[in-house]
């Protein structure tokens, strides 16, 4: 049920933003049960990004570090740490894009959290370029569907796996060169087929568990596992001779506890990289649904029955 609170009040190097629209992710449904409780600081109520419009300034200025110069009026897409489930929300400036030429702001609330995640574990941790290969797990989820057209677009062969013909049809559409249904099929067997035996540069992987094992054995000599999310377990076996052997490299990260700094430099990495593509159309949000901000449970259910493709958004 909606409730009042007060107004949250910008801090120096923050802005406040009116909220249009606020991307509904996983860790969002963790926090309402209880196990992902938000960062010291950090409002309680759930959102993890929002787009809307500036409103206001925090009183050191609109801005600090290296980040955009932001003002009252202009309508920015923007990370934050929790609050955006709500019509005003407090956001560090440096986590501020300007909303992407040619979309609308319930478009670029789909954006923030992806595009940060994607790209810095993909690209910057996962070092993958052009030429190379990638399997993305999950390739319909909100992250799935961005990290494939990334690859795709930036020239990497994309291999994917999702839970039904639907979602695999609907990955192969992004620009998956295979999308392998793993409820019917070993995707280990089938990277190694699709890649004749040599198997994948980099992993993106957000289930963990016994999935670790299997995603090291389909890596390519000095491929890189990139692990973002353990909904499959936090613990696993592993038997450490194929890192020696194939000299792999693995590196996982969280994006919700990273200082400003941090997300700063990210929002850098994604203004010069992603934008450009969302701008000309190479890349696109891909929005399964949008509930009004009232129905944000409805918009939960959604989440976790896995029904969706790409991004839930709530419009406020």
């Amino acid at each position: 049920m909606p409730v009042e609170r007060p107004s949250p009040v910008p801090g120096p190097g923050e802005v406040l933003i009116r909220v249009a629209a606020a991307g509904v992710n996983r860790p969002d449904a963790l926090q309402r049960r209880g196990s992902y409780p938000a960062p010291p600081g950090a409002s309680d109520i759930p959102g993890l990004e929002v787009a809307g419009t500036i409103v206001g300034v925090g009183p050191a200025g609109p801005a600090s570090g290296d980040g955009p110069t932001l003002r009252v009026g202009d309508d920015v897409a923007a990370l934050v740490a929790g609050g955006g489930y709500a019509e005003l929300c407090t956001a560090p400036a440096v986590q501020c894009l300007r909303v992407p030429a040619g979309l609308d702001l319930v478009a670029a609330g789909a954006i923030p959290e992806t595009a940060f995640t994607v790209w810095s574990n993909v690209f910057d941790h996962g070092r993958l370029r052009p030429g190379e290969s990638v399997l993305i797990h999950g390739g319909s989820s909100g992250i799935g569907t961005l990290a494939i057209q990334l690859a795709h677009v930036l020239g990497s062969r994309v291999l994917t796996t999702a839970g039904s013909a639907r979602k695999c049809a609907a990955c192969e559409r992004l620009g998956a060169d295979r999308a392998i249904n793993y409820r019917e099929t070993d995707f280990v067997a089938a990277v190694r087929e699709a890649t004749g035996g040599r198997g994948v540069d980099v992993v993106l992987d957000m289930v963990g568990g016994d999935y670790l094992p299997r995603n090291i054995a389909i890596l390519a000599v000095e491929g890189r596992l990139v692990q973002i999310a353990l909904q499959g377990g936090a613990t696993a076996l592993l038997n450490m001779v194929p890192l020696l052997t194939k000299r792999l490299t693995i590196t996982a990260s969280t994006l919700r506890a990273q200082s400003v700094a941090e997300k700063g430099a990210i929002a850098a990495a994604v203004d010069a990289n992603v934008w450009p593509l969302l701008e000309s159309g190479a890349v696109k949000p891909v929005i399964h649904a949008t509930f009004p901000l009232r129905s944000a449970a409805d918009a939960h259910r959604l989440l976790e029955s896995g029904e969706h493709i790409g991004k839930i958004v709530l419009t406020v």
